[in-house]
């Protein structure tokens, strides 16, 4: 068996992928048409079903945009299925999971095949998935994104067709070519960016449809947008039954909810599937989660305005003491006195240079915060309880090397307020609610 991309060497530089939305595995919402556009062709259900499988600490919700760009163009939602594994946990448990939603895909599609895509350690994952060959069977097509270096394409033998993508920008994973697969090697691309870009869904959607280009990479306007998803665990994605997820409209100058009453209360089902729910465009609205576990804190998640139906939104719940990610973010203060503010931008790190990341017109894209070596993707802010803002990176979080940081940064509660945040022009207002009673607050950038 093909030895897994090491996640444990990550989680000393890499903790997170964490509190993105943040991806059901079995999507559900229809294709449709907006308004003043042109109406999309009914999606073909002859298509081969696609199953993602997301890297270390990450979940599905790392696909959403692509399952969009599929579905613009022809895909069933039903075609597409994300895979969520726990990457701190056995391989071998992942792999025969993997294998029960193959066969379950097949038998409910009725194809006789399906295409299968890894990033970063999911990667490793399908390489370790098509070493067997009675599961090599089962795909017709393997996409490699981000992930490590093999000698041969996937299969036992090498006999599936592979696609391997990665970037000389990527500062997590080294990726080269592998003899045998077609290989392609972008710059300019991060690590997450292998798995989200336009340009390399149009690489997938080619793969896998004898080189056809696809009519749009565009993720185009929905007239109904139905939004579903997950609440679950951080880092292990366990999924959370009987978790609430209130709704509510908020107004984009402050994030504040335009009514008391929520819009939708929706209760997970066992697996921590929560909708679908009609949702409207170019609306903001607050996530507001909490467990069955009155223990657990609950979350507020801020998203920028859904403009197509979308049924990877992940709402993510930090995990008790006993998991690696819940020992990490014990530190999160409760207090108050200050609010906690998680940023997340969903697509792409935010690197120094190239991005612009701002709460409170307090720069956070800097040098020291945001080094292209860090591929930070998510943002703790938080006071080390003298009240004042220094920009410094907490102590906590010192060791980390990748995708997570935390800064102090103050966010007093005494008068209720609101956090402007900024990502390459575009705003999202979080309200500074207070952490011990009220919760964590996460602001999620497209």
């Amino acid at each position: 068996m093909m030895q897994l991309f090491k996640p444990w060497r990550l989680f000393g530089q890499s903790l997170f992928a964490i509190f993105a939305i943040t991806a059901s595995g079995f999507a559900t919402s229809a294709v449709s048409s907006c308004r003043q556009e042109p109406i999309e062709p009914a999606c073909d259900p002859a298509l081969t079903p696609v199953i993602f499988v997301h890297g270390f600490l990450a979940s599905g919700d790392t696909y959403a945009d692509q399952v969009m760009r599929f579905e613009v163009n022809r895909y069933c939602p039903d075609r597409l299925y994300a895979f969520d594994w726990n990457s701190l946990a056995s391989a071998t448990a992942a792999v025969a999971q993997l294998d029960a939603l193959v066969d379950r895909v097949l038998a409910t599609t009725g194809a006789a095949k399906i295409n299968l895509v890894g990033h970063s350690a999911g990667g490793g994952l399908g390489y370790s998935y098509l070493a067997d060959a009675a599961r090599a069977a089962k795909v017709a097509h393997y996409v490699h994104l981000g992930s490590g270096a093999h000698s041969k394409p996937a299969g036992p033998n090498g006999e599936i067709p592979t696609l391997n993508l990665y970037s000389a920008d990527d500062r997590v994973v080294s990726g080269a070519d592998i003899p045998g697969a077609i290989n392609k090697r972008y710059t300019g691309l991060d690590h997450y960016q292998i798995a989200t870009a336009p340009e390399v869904f149009a690489e997938m959607y080619a793969f896998f449809n004898q080189d056809k280009q696809p009519a749009s990479t565009r993720i185009e306007r929905d007239k109904d947008i139905r939004l579903s998803g997950k609440v679950l665990t951080l880092g292990e994605n366990s999924p959370q039954a009987g978790a609430t997820v209130e709704i509510y409209e908020v107004n984009p100058d402050d994030g504040r909810r335009k009514t008391t009453q929520p819009t939708a209360t929706l209760t997970t089902d066992a697996n921590g599937n929560w909708g679908p729910w009609l949702a409207k465009a170019d609306t903001y609205y607050e996530f507001f989660v909490r467990t069955a576990n009155t223990n657990d804190r609950p979350l507020h998640y801020y998203r920028e305005p859904f403009q197509r139906s979308n049924q990877l939104v992940y709402l993510r719940t930090v995990p008790g003491p006993g998991s690696l990610a819940g020992i990490l973010l014990a530190g999160l203060p409760r207090n108050d006195d200050q609010s906690v503010l998680a940023v997340f931008s969903a697509s792409r790190a935010v690197i120094h240079g190239r991005d612009n990341l701002s709460a409170d017109n307090f720069v956070l894209s800097t040098a020291q915060l945001t080094p292209a070596s860090k591929t930070v993707i998510a943002m703790f802010l938080y006071d080390n309880n003298d009240g004042q803002t220094s920009g410094n990176v907490h102590a906590n979080f010192q060791f980390l090397q990748s995708f997570l940081t935390g800064v102090d940064f103050s966010i007093p509660t005494a008068t209720p307020a609101s956090v402007k945040l900024e990502f390459n022009g575009r705003k999202l207002f979080v309200p500074n609610w207070k952490s011990a009673t009220e919760g964590v607050s996460v602001a999620v950038f497209d």
